[in-house]
């Protein structure tokens, strides 16, 4: 996409309203049962920003055009880096913490087997669904889970369909789900928060800011620790959750699909109808580090975004600009890492590194940085990514999310809670 459209003006101006009205909000609190759900201005940042999508409703195109929607969908993975810089400088100070809690991260994973044995048989049984049903509870439905499904099965036959169902429910509703299941048990006392910081990290990285955002208001006097529990916990999940996904999940779903009851795959494909008959549905969308000077102007926008939110929760002005130049900075590093590097790790990751590197303890002006990064609240720089996600959906994403109908919507719910709730429950038996 050229630079020009990018740098939509109207696009930034009305990111910086929604998220400053988010902010202004803040955290609303609803007492529910035994718990507290809680409402974050990134929760209203993305309602908001759908509300005013172009794709949703045809008048809105009098003062939006579709142009400024097409333009926000890179901004998402960008405006998301400086959060992911923020998240890892969580990381440096706590080190001594996170080694000491070790296994429990590492082994957290295996909690992610509770997306099937939770949704699938509710998905087999209850609602009589196919084998789409494997495609849809098998793994979170994040890019790589799409990957896997595609080479094993194509994504035009019904396992395409159930992945594919759920990541556009997650892509739409995803993280607000996870804030919302993330301060809801916070705020109950059955877990330890750390556990559940730990099991923020099996998401994608707009679910992640949004499930430790909302453990962070739940539990303030903690946030930095859990922001730490979290990040390195979606470190480690990028380095192996694709192999427990390929290895253990999906294996593990097609054998619980079979003792259900569940029908033989048939060979021809029996889900392009479904579709439409429309084979690309994975985003294919350049990543950050292959035009690195396109993205570091960019980038700039998005921080500058980030700076003018953070001023209702954050800091001012003034005390917050070292601290953005130093997220701003990190990020492009870790983009040339990324760009350079012999193997391919994705970006957010190495942003991630080179942030917990910066703000080691023996790491030189370490000190420093933690002092000028204070001002920055992650919690702000995090709510424009969510605009730009509501304004991001696309008519694809819109007529899918109506064509999946309410049973993988349910489905979709039952994965993503099964998926938290089972690495909590696995991270706070190991802690």
């Amino acid at each position: 996409m050229a630079l020009s459209r990018l740098l939509n003006w109207r696009l930034h101006l009305l990111v910086v309203v929604i998220s400053l009205l988010g902010e202004w909000i803040g955290i609303l609190k609803i007492p529910l049962g035994p718990g507290t759900l809680l409402l974050l201005p990134l929760f209203y940042a993305f309602i908001l920003a759908v509300l005013l999508n172009p794709h949703l409703f045809s008048g809105t195109k009098r003062f939006l055009p579709e142009s400024v929607s097409q333009a926000a969908t890179p901004l998402i993975l960008i405006s998301i880096m400086p959060f992911i810089a923020r998240f890892g400088s969580t990381i440096g100070p706590a080190i001594d913490q996170i080694i000491s809690a070790g296994p429990a991260l590492v082994l957290q994973e295996l909690g992610n087997l509770g997306t099937m044995l939770i949704a699938l048989p509710v998905a087999v049984l209850v609602l009589k669904m196919g084998r789409e049903a494997i495609g849809a509870t098998y793994s979170i439905a994040r890019e790589p889970n799409i990957a896997i499904i595609s080479d094993k099965y194509g994504l035009k036959g019904p396992e395409g369909i159930g992945v594919m169902g759920v990541y556009v429910v997650g892509t739409m509703f995803g993280t607000l789900w996870f804030a919302l299941m993330a301060g809801y048990l916070a705020s109950m006392d059955l877990f330890d928060p750390r556990a559940l910081a730990m099991a923020c990290g099996v998401g994608s990285g707009s679910m992640v800011a949004a499930c430790s955002g909302a453990l962070a208001g739940a539990v303030p006097e903690m946030a930095d620790d859990l922001l730490a529990f979290a990040g390195a916990s979606n470190l480690l999940t990028y380095a192996t959750g694709l192999y427990v996904s390929l290895f253990i999940a999906l294996p593990v779903a097609e054998w619980l699909y079979r003792r259900l009851g569940g029908k033989p795959r048939v060979a021809t494909s029996v889900g392009a109808m479904a579709t439409g008959g429309d084979a690309e549905m994975v985003p294919t969308e350049a990543r950050p580090e292959q035009d690195l000077g396109k993205t570091a102007v960019v980038l700039a926008v998005a921080c500058l975004v980030g700076w003018v939110t953070n001023t209702i929760n954050g800091a001012s002005l003034g005390a917050a600009l070292p601290g953005m130049i130093i997220l701003y900075a990190m990020t492009l590093i870790g983009l040339v890492i990324t760009r350079l590097a012999p193997f391919y790790l994705p970006s957010v990751a190495w942003v991630s590194l080179v942030s917990i590197v910066m703000t080691l303890p023996f790491f030189p002006g370490s000190e420093w940085f933690v002092a000028q990064l204070s001002a920055v609240n992650f919690l702000a720089i995090v709510t424009p990514v969510l605009a730009y996600a509501g304004l991001a959906l696309s008519r694809r994403e819109f007529f899918m999310f109506r064509q999946t109908g309410w049973k993988l919507i349910i489905v979709s719910l039952l994965v993503f809670t099964g998926t938290y709730v089972g690495s909590a429950i696995v991270a706070q038996v190991l802690l």
